[in-house]
């Protein structure tokens, strides 16, 4: 069974016939976390690095930023039983995706990715893999059963 996680969107599961899937990852960012040792995950797709550019949208729609996004989903894996000791990230998109030669001016993607590095550091997390930059937008999808995370069909990573 296939669940999308659309723009500004979160999922979060423990159903091991599941998998998790967003598309369209160019300057956005899918963030997966998984523990294997209870089979736990959740994908999450954020478009903009941090909350404060516009608090009331944040509230309404925290899945949006990366700041307020990746807290939302580690409480609701922990509300699961996921253990932070357990969690395995990975994490794919950030690209920019103004064509070659043009300026990326508020270099979105670069910025996410810079958000999350620190968010990431701050709370002693390690991404365990990344397809992270250039200018191809990505699919990341996630499946329950055994962590194996796929970025456009090629596996990037088996987190149990």
């Amino acid at each position: 069974m296939k669940t999308v996680v659309g723009v500004s969107d979160f999922r979060v599961s423990s159903n091991t016939s599941e998998t998790l899937i967003t598309y369209a990852l160019g300057s956005c960012l899918g963030i997966a976390a998984y523990d294997p040792t209870i089979n736990v995950g959740g994908l999450l797709h954020v478009m903009l690095p941090l909350s404060k550019a516009d608090p009331e949208k944040a509230a309404r729609k925290p899945a949006m930023y990366v700041d307020t996004g990746f807290q939302l989903l580690l409480n609701e894996l922990y509300n699961l039983g996921a253990k932070k000791r357990n969690l395995k990230i990975t994490v794919a998109g950030g690209a920019s995706m103004k064509p070659k030669g043009e300026d990326d001016y508020f270099k979105i993607g670069k910025r996410n990715i810079t958000v999350l590095r620190k968010l990431l550091w701050k709370n002693k997390f390690m991404i365990t893999s990344q397809d992270v930059g250039g200018n191809k937008s990505r699919t990341m999808a996630l499946q329950i059963a055994d962590g194996y995370i796929s970025i456009n069909k090629k596996p990037i990573a088996a987190n149990s």
